[in-house]
């Protein structure tokens, strides 16, 4: 099944992605962007919570079906892994951005043993640096990590390289062109900011500038 023009319209709906060309974003990378995503806000709304959690499910059991532990990236994905993990009745652990500062100063929290095949669940894919830092803290861990099924994607080319470079597997349930496609027909932008849209996602790191 193609989920790319409902969750698109999902996210829109619900105000996740907000599109706002001329009154930019700043990204915490210091990037100036049209376009701000923050699929947290998708929990607040059960209809859609559970589309997008059944349709994640989907894409687990179709691409990674001998998976045995469910992983999210913190923090945007610990909410919707858990809900993944919750309904394939699988394990679920965690992967932090940063090591915690005490205890045992862990990045993978949660139970994982040696060898386990592991599917990590992510709420959003930009540069993939984030993202494939949690491949490598799972496999520092001794996991298998069998690959990543996210959200949303940018489709920026430096991520589709960069998972090609630590060999990771991605499925996505909506990408970016499917974004603005439904943002077009739906009338949640107007047509003369197509082209801004346009010049942000094939310069991102200058655009604005």
């Amino acid at each position: 099944m193609d989920y790319n023009r409902t969750i698109a319209e999902f996210l829109l709906s619900c105000e996740a992605v907000k599109l706002s060309p001329e009154k930019p974003f700043t990204w915490a990378s210091g990037w100036k962007s049209p376009i701000y995503c923050d699929n947290r806000k998708t929990l607040a709304f059960p209809q859609i919570r559970s589309y997008i959690r059944d349709a994640l499910c989907n894409t687990v059991k179709k691409y990674f079906p001998s998976a045995e532990v469910v992983a999210g990236v913190a923090t945007g994905a610990i909410a919707q892994g858990a809900l993944v993990a919750d309904q394939l009745n699988l394990p679920f652990c965690y992967v932090r951005s940063a090591p915690k500062d005490h205890g045992l100063e862990n990045l993978v929290e949660g139970h994982l043993e040696k060898g386990q095949k592991v599917v990590i669940i992510e709420d959003l894919i930009s540069t993939g640096g984030s993202s494939l830092k949690a491949v490598k803290a799972l496999r520092n861990s001794g996991a298998e990590v069998l690959g990543m099924v996210a959200i949303f994607s940018y489709q920026f080319p430096i991520a589709e390289q960069n998972f090609e470079l630590e060999k990771v597997t991605l499925h996505t349930l909506s990408n970016y062109n499917a974004l603005i496609e439904t943002a077009i027909s739906n009338k949640y932008i107007q047509p003369h900011w197509i082209e801004v849209l346009k010049q942000w996602r094939t310069n991102p790191e200058n655009w604005g500038k």
